[in-house]
Formats: C-alpha cells, sequence, structure tokens
C-alpha cells in the first residue's frame, strides 16, 4: 500500500495544507512528509484574547487558495501535481464548524476536479497519530514494538487518555470532566494579563519561576479513574490572586507573576504525568504516545518522556512543529481512516469524538 495524500487542515485557527506519503498499511505504517504549509492567524486574534470563529472563518477563505498555489507549484505545474496524488482528505470535525466548512467546500472543489476520491478525517485522530511524523513513523512503526499502547491527547479542547490495542483499536480510559489543559492554560494566563495564546506564554515565565512558591491543588491525581478536572485549579489561582480583600490586583512583581506561572504549571503536569504513567503500568503499556497542542510544552515532555522510562515504555512524541494544528497530521489521519474503511461524513462537526 503507497498512498501520497493531499490533506486540509481548518478547524481552528490554523490553516494547512500538506502533502503526505503513507505506505506500510496498518501492520507497520510508514510517514514522509512530502510538504507541509501552514498560515497562523494568531495576530488576528490576539486582541480579541482568543479564536473569533467568524474571523477564524474569513482567513481559511483567503488563505486556503494561496497555500494551495505554494504546494502545487501554480497553474503551470498543477496537472503534474495531482498526477501524483491518490487521495484527498479534509477534516471534519472537531472544530469550530464555519471553519471546518471552509476545509471542507475546498475539498471537495478541487477534489471534483481533478477526480480524487475525497475522505473526511477526524481532528482528534490526526494528533493520535502525530507522532508517526517522527522518528516511530519514517522507519515504519512496528506494531508489535507499540501495542499496548497509552496515548494522551492534550490541547486547548480536549484533555484524553486512551488505550490502544492496535493502529485501528482503541478504548477511551478518561478525559477531563471541565477545562481541558490547555484552555486552563489560556484562562490563568488571561489572569496574569499574559497575551494569547497563554500555554506558551505561562511555559516562557514559569521558567523563571519557582515551581514550589505555591501550593496550587492537584485536582483528581489520586482518585483511581482516570479523568481529569482542571477548572478547579484555575480558580484557585484566581482565588491566589484576590488575596484578602475580593478584587484581582495587578501583579506588580515580576518574580510574582513567574512564581504564579511556574507553580500553576507544576500542578497541572504532576496530574497529566501521574494518570498517564499509572494508566500505562496498569495497561502493561510497551508505549505511551504523547500528542496535540500542549505536547510542544518542554516540561511536559521531558517529565514524562522520564516516568515512562522509568516504567520500561518509551514515550513517544511528534516534532514540537506537528504538536499544533498542522495539516500532516490530517493525511496520516485520513489514509488511516482510508485503511481502516472508516467513512466519516463530509459535513462539518465541532463535537466529533474520537
Amino acid at each position: 500500500m503507497n498512498l501520497r495524500v493531499l490533506a486540509i487542515e481548518t478547524s481552528c485557527d490554523e490553516t494547512g495544507l500538506a502533502v503526505v506519503h503513507v505506505s506500510g498499511g496498518l501492520r507497520a505504517p510508514k510517514v514522509r512528509v512530502v510538504k507541509s504549509l501552514v498560515a497562523s492567524q494568531i495576530k488576528i486574534h490576539q486582541p480579541f484574547g482568543g479564536v473569533v470563529p467568524n474571523l477564524a472563518k474569513r482567513e481559511h477563505l483567503k488563505n486556503l487558495p494561496v497555500l494551495y498555489a505554494k504546494l502545487t507549484g501554480g497553474a503551470k505545474n498543477e496537472a503534474r501535481f495531482w498526477k501524483a496524488i491518490d487521495l484527498v482528505t479534509v477534516t471534519v470535525g472537531p472544530g469550530l464548524e464555519p471553519a471546518l466548512w471552509t476545509g471542507i467546500e475546498f475539498a471537495k472543489r478541487i477534489a471534483r476536479e481533478h477526480g480524487k476520491p475525497l475522505v473526511g478525517a477526524n481532528h482528534l485522530e490526526g494528533h493520535l497519530y502525530s507522532f508517526l511524523l517522527g522518528p516511530a513513523g519514517r522507519g515504519g512503526a512496528a506494531r508489535a514494538s507499540l501495542f499496548p499502547a497509552v496515548a494522551l491527547i492534550v490541547s486547548g479542547g480536549h484533555t484524553v487518555l486512551l488505550r490502544l490495542e492496535s493502529f485501528s483499536k482503541w478504548k477511551r480510559l478518561g478525559e477531563t470532566r471541565d477545562d481541558a489543559a490547555g484552555e486552563a492554560y489560556d484562562k490563568v494566563a488571561r489572569l496574569l494579563d499574559l497575551p494569547y495564546p497563554g500555554g506558551p506564554e505561562i511555559e516562557r515565565l514559569a521558567k523563571l519561576g519557582n515551581d514550589d512558591a505555591i501550593a496550587f491543588p492537584r485536582p483528581m491525581i489520586n482518585d483511581r479513574n482516570f479523568d481529569f478536572s482542571f477548572s478547579g485549579l484555575k480558580t484557585s489561582v484566581l482565588y491566589y490572586l484576590r488575596g484578602q480583600d475580593g478584587t484581582v490586583p495587578t501583579i506588580r512583581s515580576a518574580k510574582a507573576k513567574a512564581d504564579i506561572a511556574a507553580s500553576f504549571q507544576k500542578a497541572a503536569l504532576d496530574v497529566l504525568v501521574a494518570k498517564t504513567v499509572r494508566a500505562a503500568r496498569d495497561a502493561g503499556a510497551k508505549s505511551v504516545l504523547l500528542s496535540g497542542g500542549v505536547a510542544a510544552n518542554r516540561a511536559l515532555r521531558t517529565r514524562l518522556a522520564r516516568e515512562s522510562r522509568r516504567i520500561g515504555a518509551p514515550c513517544l512524541v511528534p516534532p514540537p512543529a506537528y504538536n499544533l494544528d498542522n495539516a500532516a497530521m490530517i493525511g496520516v489521519a485520513g489514509a488511516m481512516a482510508h485503511l481502516r474503511k472508516k467513512r466519516y461524513p463530509l459535513t462539518a462537526d465541532g463535537g466529533l469524538d474520537i
């Protein structure tokens, strides 16, 4: 099996187009990224402190034809480009539905014009399979050496823990009951008057602080289940900032702000790492998979890798560029869905689950 896949990603505020080559089938998939392009909208949404769906839709409509021209090499090379494409795939969910529709309609048009099959891709499956964009996928990920595996998908919208038996069979072990980890990062960043997106800002500031300065709670860390909760942690930061008079003051000391960021991050990562490692130990996992936007956090990557090694299960993480939303991971997800004969309707589904 050899598939050259054109992939489109417009689930949120990143416009992505990519071409990936997938071979080896479901037993030992091998992935090569031919080209991956991403247009970020961070500066557009920064003044609003978060993503505005209609602005995201507008920017996707502008960016898609521009990236497409770069990917294909322009009108003169378009016919040659399409001769090598076997499959087109596009994110159908989860995400912001106005944004999703822009990618879906664009994919429908170009697939129809060039007579290529089109399949929907699940954004969360894109994150799940994104470790194949690293060394594991380049060498051909041998099924026997990976499974059973435990996967943590952690982002602004999702915090999910899975047990995988193979590339096509998995079971949900737990998920967040309220805020996702990335959402908590963004909300704490706003409390600290840090710019959007908050995750990288918290991580940057945490490096300057004392992570033992404040004893923030570790919600659900001792519960025997594998669910998460980050709303209470975020609220505890708010209460700490309010102090005795009930107002939210401006933090005048740079050191105080850094200590809050560091203490918050340590509390959040303690929970993520502890539950993931316990799940891996219980499952007898041969590997631990980490993905999603928050997986770009170096402290999380380092800690989970260290703790996973202690139980004999290497931690596989995609290169940092592929933790954030991108079309390369959607290309892999679409190819794997095609091989699994999984058919997602070509309609925007903001609440699509894994």
